[in-house]
């Protein structure tokens, strides 16, 4: 007797599949709908459909929950790639500074080729520049904010930081999220939360494959 094979997809293995948690990555990032559609190349209406099954699948509420959620995909590099040793939860040195451009392409040249640092890449509408160890991302805008630079601690582990600064009664923005990964599977990870002021601070962690 032959079996018939069920229809659709067949279940996938990890709590989302790689385009939920794609989506859901950038949600967490402060992306709107149609920034996601355009960087995804899929329609508004695609990525609307992609976030009601995400809040469906981890029964949250509002996209407001979905962006303070953390989940580490099932073979992310994050899941055994960080340290555990003591004191791994603690502030490392300043990692990245943000500024807004009004155009990206000029502003490649002009941190590039008039003051000379050196570019490390560029994806989308953002540019990273080393500044002697210290990471320099240039974000476009239509009309730059003057408010004033997030400041990027790196740390060890981002989940145990996470972990240990919500203990302590820090307000999270967004959750931890891999915000890009390298052509040799190195993974960027970063998470929002709030100074006393209400002003945005961030934790980024680089893993290896």
């Amino acid at each position: 007797m032959i079996k018939r094979r069920k229809r659709g997809r067949p279940a996938h293995e990890d709590v989302l599949t790689p385009t939920e948690w794609r989506v859901t990555h950038a949600i967490q990032h402060g992306l709107s709908n149609r920034d996601v559609a355009e960087r995804r190349g899929i329609s508004r209406d695609g990525v609307k459909y992609h976030v009601a099954n995400v809040l469906a699948k981890l029964n949250l509420p509002h996209r407001k929950a979905l962006q303070q959620w953390f989940g580490v995909p099932r073979h992310s590099a994050l899941n055994r790639g960080e340290t555990t040793t003591m004191g791994s939860s603690r502030l490392g040195a300043i990692g990245q500074i943000a500024r807004h451009v009004g155009d990206i392409h000029q502003a490649v040249r002009w941190y590039g080729d008039v003051l000379g640092l050196p570019h490390l890449y560029t994806f989308g509408n953002m540019a990273f520049f080393d500044c002697n160890g210290t990471r320099l991302l240039l974000t476009q805008e239509a009309q730059p904010s003057h408010a004033d630079s997030i400041i990027y601690f790196r740390v060890d582990s981002i989940a145990q930081t996470y972990e240990a600064l919500k203990a302590e009664g820090v307000e999270f923005i967004s959750a931890p999220h891999m915000i890009h990964k390298h052509g040799d599977g190195t993974e960027e990870w970063m998470g929002f939360f709030k100074d006393p002021e209400g002003r945005p601070l961030a934790i980024m962690s680089q893993v290896a494959p």
